[in-house]
């Protein structure tokens, strides 16, 4: 992520979040890029448009902003229903009884009904303690959090997606190494919306990747074999490739990965930059507060 701080800040305003998004409201659009869900075409659960109402849904918030007075829009991932907008109305009230609750990376049980794009928050308890996140962590999760927005279409269910999405949180929150967990999600979540990596053989062809070889990977197409060195800008080694298919790409591996994921990103998300790269600023271990500890 580029090193650059978003407005200077991360804060919570009254206790409920509000990750100053001036800057993230104008690159979050209500659609997403296109892609379709390829984890779950035989789950029954039924996408936003079409619900009534909805009861003690697991879900985290990702994203949310003032709205009129007092209220919040948010954008929710739900369990069984994907990615939802919601309004918390009154949420911003010294008397709200979402005081404290509709934050990001808490786990919730959360409530809502209406048809269209945009739903009414009824009910959002909280079943856990938020993970402590720190520093790069924190930043780190943001980062996840927009990803989901802009690459996840609302309404469609990924179950899956939602417990790979938990589990990288909790990883985060654990010290587990942030590059990794974060290579790892980008690749599930681009198998999720459709955008799925080729990582078993060469571009346009049934040529098993090889362990010593350079690749340059090439959105849409796939990893096409070069003759340069893995540390060259651009290319990743075979070893990396397969590492990142079985979910467990190693140190060596990372800066190569990162630089291909990224580009990869890009490529699906179009010309509207990420605005958590904004966000980021490399952290020393005491000079990062937790957003638990943002808010006091």
């Amino acid at each position: 992520m580029r090193a650059a701080f978003f407005s200077h800040s991360v804060r919570l305003v009254r206790a409920d979040f509000i990750i100053n998004t001036r800057r993230w409201s104008a690159a979050t659009p209500v659609g997403v890029a296109t892609g379709q869900n390829q984890l779950l075409p035989h789950t029954q659960a039924p996408i936003v448009q079409g619900m009534s109402r909805v009861q003690l849904q697991p879900a985290y918030v990702l994203h949310g902003r003032a709205f009129r007075e007092s209220s919040q829009l948010l954008e929710m991932f739900s369990r069984d229903h994907g990615r939802v907008g919601v309004v918390a109305r009154g949420a911003r009230g010294a008397r709200s009884r979402w005081r404290g609750v509709l934050q990001p990376f808490r786990p919730l049980l959360a409530s809502w009904q209406g048809r269209g794009e945009l739903a009414t928050l009824t009910g959002a308890d909280q079943v856990a303690a938020p993970p402590p996140l720190l520093g790069d962590a924190l930043f780190s999760g943001l980062y996840v959090n927009e990803l989901l927005v802009r690459l996840v279409h609302r309404g469609d269910p990924h179950p899956e997606l939602f417990e790979h999405y938990r589990g990288t949180v909790a990883a985060l929150a654990g010290g587990e190494n942030i590059q990794a967990t974060l290579r790892v999600f980008e690749k599930n979540l681009l198998d999720a919306a459709g955008f799925g990596l080729s990582l078993a053989c060469e571009a346009g062809s049934d040529t098993p990747l090889r362990f010593e070889a350079s690749y340059v990977y090439h959105p849409g197409e796939g990893a096409v074999r070069v003759n340069r060195d893995a540390s060259d800008r651009g290319v990743v080694s075979g070893a990396a490739l397969m590492a990142l298919e079985a979910g467990e790409p190693q140190g060596e591996h990372l800066p190569g990965l990162r630089a291909m994921m990224r580009a990869v990103i890009r490529h699906h998300l179009g010309d509207r930059p990420l605005a958590s790269d904004a966000l980021y600023r490399p952290s020393k271990p005491t000079g990062r507060r937790t957003l638990e500890e943002e808010s006091a």
